[in-house]
């Protein structure tokens, strides 16, 4: 399976590494269950830096970021700030879902199964997509992130 080349800012480690040291609850739930390949035998990685954004977690394999959003996703700021996020990485080939932190704590079985069958549907079509990686738009500047200023 032909997976993506994805390039992110260095500068973004050290944040990623924080992220990861203060997950949230449904943060901590969903990485019980999709660390050491338990997804389907997909390889997740949490707190991911691509480009100028950290993703919560990331499979190569499908180019799927799965964003865990409570309530401070909430706001108007943080919705364009979201949608213009996903929108840029979406133009690099990476696929998204998003889950509500309290759906995750509530119903994690139910969150899982909504993540397989995505790959179920999906691991084909991102098996066969072309590499964006000669797409990718030299680094700049990280923009500022509304949510980084209090918890996720």
């Amino acid at each position: 399976m032909e997976e993506h080349i994805v390039h992110y800012n260095p500068k973004l480690k050290a944040r990623a590494r924080e992220l990861r040291n203060n997950a949230t609850q449904g943060e901590m739930i969903l990485w019980q269950r999709l660390k050491q390949s338990q997804m389907m035998g997909y390889d997740f990685d949490r707190q991911k830096p691509i480009d100028q954004f950290i993703v919560d977690f990331y499979c190569k394999a499908l180019a799927l970021a799965i964003e865990i959003d409570g309530s401070i996703h909430d706001s108007e700021s943080a919705k364009l700030y979201d949608a213009e996020r996903q929108a840029c990485l979406e133009s690099l080939g990476i696929h998204f879902l998003r889950f509500r932190n309290a759906d995750v704590i509530a119903h994690p079985n139910a969150i899982c199964q909504k993540i397989a069958q995505w790959i179920i549907q999906n691991r084909q079509r991102s098996s066969s997509d072309s590499n964006p990686s000669s797409q990718l738009p030299q680094t700049s500047q990280p923009k500022e992130n509304p949510l980084w200023r209090g918890g996720a």
